[in-house]
């Protein structure tokens, strides 16, 4: 299903279940906390639901401001932001340089708010050229992976790699942490975004949300997460690596050459 086919009419149906999530050890950034959430949280329910209804595919690149009800629900769009980033698989190494576009939707219904990042237009090259280098460059994102799904393999990745990437982050803001600012730039406190200034998910959360404390199981962090890369061809022997919380499946599959 693309994004041609659907519908911009949702039923937005409130959920009961709690999820439990799984820490992650690979994504674009780092720092990202993931933490047991409750769902009964009705936006945060309407906004998962939202995921389920479209697919993580499609809710990774949807304007999200068009699959919701404004009059019920105000939505602001922030971005895109081009960003830069190293990505780290579960090895604990970075295995890969991502470029994608930052786009952060801020949802606020009934004193809740919740703020979803979209990684769009994402591309990534194998090995990362971080600084320091890490132990071993060459290991695949899901060389080490343990649980949810398949154990790790132990897999390598070949030099000059390529391929595309989406994902998201969802984060819901904590009881008494106030938007502080709607400024449009990234950094809403040196109003800069990129190139006069990296973009980071703390970089936009800290300065939007001043008490924000982004990441801190005590503050702001992710509770929801999914990113995929997809890679042609180049001799590799598994092309497709999902990352994910374990509400989103878990990680799955590998970018490998051996």
């Amino acid at each position: 299903m693309t994004i041609r086919t659907l519908s911009v009419t949702i039923v937005l149906v409130m959920l009961s279940l709690g999820f439990s999530f799984a820490s992650a050890r690979a994504a674009p950034e780092a720092q990202n906390i993931v933490s047991t959430v409750s769902t009964l949280d009705p936006l945060l329910s309407n906004i998962l639901n939202i995921v389920n209804t479209i697919g993580d595919y499609n809710f990774a690149t949807a304007d999200l401001t068009t699959l919701i009800d404004p009059s019920s629900t105000p939505a602001q769009h922030y971005g895109p932001y081009a960003s830069a980033t190293a990505d780290s698989g579960t090895c604990g190494n970075n295995w890969a340089d991502d470029t994608f576009q930052r786009h952060f939707t801020i949802f606020n219904k009934a004193g809740s708010v919740v703020v979803v990042e979209q990684f769009r237009d994402g591309s990534f090259l194998t090995p990362s050229t971080a600084t320091p280098p890490p132990p071993d460059t060459n290991q695949s994102p899901g060389a080490c992976n343990t649980s949810p799904g398949p154990f790790g393999n132990g897999g390598k990745v070949a030099p000059g790699v390529t391929g595309g990437l989406r994902g998201y982050f969802i984060i819901p803001i904590p009881t008494g942490v106030s938007q502080t600012s709607m400024d449009p730039h990234c950094d809403a406190v040196t109003m800069m975004s990129p190139p006069a200034e990296d973009c980071f998910t703390s970089t936009f959360m800290n300065s939007h949300f001043l008490t924000c404390s982004y990441p801190s199981d005590t503050g702001c962090h992710v509770t929801t997460f999914l990113f995929t890369y997809e890679a042609a061809d180049q001799g590799l022997i598994e092309h497709a690596w999902k990352n994910a919380s374990t509400d989103r499946g878990g990680n799955n599959g590998d970018i490998r050459s051996t």
